[in-house]
C-alpha cells in the first residue's frame, strides 16, 4: 500500500490535478436524480425544469461536477429502457450545459444514452457496471475525449443485496477495479481519463462498506482518482438508528470526512454546501501550524 498521491484526471479537454488530503479538497459531485423513484429525494426532480434548477443550486453551493441520472440504482430497482432514460436526462443535460460551465457527468450504463448526452455537452460518464452492462459503451468512450468513472458492483441493482459474501472485500474490490482499468486501457482509453469508485452500498453489507471506507487508501496504489459515494446511504441510517433518508445529513457529513481523510479525490453527495463547509474546516485543522 502506498500513501495517496496527486493524480491527473482528463475530462473533455480539462486537466484536473487532484491532490491528496489534507492539502487539497476533493471535488464535490452533486447528485441530480431525474427519476420518479429515487431513494434519496422521492422524485422531486423528475421534471426537467426542477432538475436543472436543483443542479444550478448545487453549483452555487460549490459543486465541481453535476452527476445526472435517469435510472434508479437503489437496491431492488428495476431497469428502465434507453428511450425512457434519455427522455429523463437529455433535456437536463442540454439545458445545464447551456446555462453553466460546470462539469456535467451522466450516470448511465447505456451507450445510446451516453452518446446523446456527450453530444449535448456532458464531459463524464459514470457507469455503475464498470462498462460491463453495454459492450458498445467502451468504444463510445474511446472515441470521445470524456472522463470515465468505473464502479464496483456485485450483481445488478435488483440483485446486489442478496447475501453478498467476500473473503477480503477491500482486496477483491481492488482486484476488480485493477482488472477493469487494464481492460479499458486495452480498448484504447488512457488511464488518465478514468476514475474508480469502490461502490459503497452496491452489493456489500454494512460491515463491507465500513471496511472499504476505513481502508480506502489501499486503493490508492492503482494511481487513479478515488471517487466515493456515501451520501444518505442505508449504512448511515442503520448506524444512527434512523431509517428516514431526510435524517441522514449529519451522518453523511461524517462519512464524507472519513473518506476525505483517507484519500478520496471525489465525493458524490446530495448536500453539497454542508459537506463543503465541513471539508474546509477539516482541512484548516489538518494543515494548521503551531505558532513558533
Amino acid at each position: 500500500m502506498t500513501a495517496p498521491r496527486p493524480v491527473l484526471w482528463r475530462c473533455a479537454g480539462r486537466e484536473l490535478r487532484l491532490g491528496p488530503p489534507p492539502g487539497a479538497l476533493p471535488l464535490l459531485m452533486g447528485i441530480v436524480n431525474a427519476t420518479p423513484d429515487s431513494f434519496s429525494d422521492g422524485g422531486h426532480y423528475a421534471a426537467p425544469d426542477a432538475a436543472v434548477a436543483h443542479a444550478l443550486r448545487l453549483v452555487e453551493d460549490g459543486a465541481d461536477i453535476i452527476d445526472i441520472g435517469g435510472e434508479s440504482t437503489r437496491p431492488g430497482a428495476e431497469p428502465v429502457s434507453a428511450p425512457t432514460e434519455l427522455e429523463r436526462v437529455l433535456p437536463v443535460v442540454s439545458e445545464l450545459c447551456r446555462r453553466s460551465p460546470v462539469l456535467v457527468s451522466v450516470d448511465t450504463s447505456k451507450a445510446v444514452v451516453a452518446r446523446a448526452c456527450l453530444e449535448a455537452g456532458a464531459q463524464i460518464i459514470n457507469d455503475v457496471t464498470a462498462l460491463r452492462g453495454d459492450p458498445d459503451l467502451a468504444d463510445l468512450v474511446q472515441s470521445h475525449d470524456c472522463g470515465l468513472v468505473l464502479m464496483h458492483m456485485r450483481g445488478t441493482p435488483k440483485t446486489m443485496q442478496r447475501d453478498p459474501v467476500y473473503g477480503d472485500v477491500v482486496r477483491e474490490v481492488r482486484d476488480f477495479l485493477d482488472e477493469r482499468l487494464r481492460w479499458i486501457e486495452q480498448r484504447g482509453v488512457p488511464r488518465e481519463r478514468v476514475a474508480i469508485d469502490p461502490g459503497i452500498g452496491f452489493g456489500k453489507t454494512h460491515s463491507h462498506n465500513l471496511s472499504l471506507i476505513r481502508r480506502l487508501a489501499e486503493l490508492a496504489d492503482l494511481g487513479r482518482p478515488l471517487a466515493l459515494g456515501v451520501s444518505r446511504k442505508g449504512l448511515i441510517g442503520t448506524l444512527l438508528g434512523k431509517r428516514a433518508v431526510h435524517d441522514r445529513l449529519h451522518g453523511t457529513v461524517a462519512a464524507a470526512l472519513a473518506g476525505y481523510l483517507r484519500g478520496a479525490h471525489i465525493l458524490r453527495v446530495h448536500d453539497v454546501r454542508a459537506v463543503r463547509d465541513a471539508l474546509v474546516v477539516a482541512r484548516a485543522v489538518e494543515t494548521a501550524h503551531d505558532p513558533a
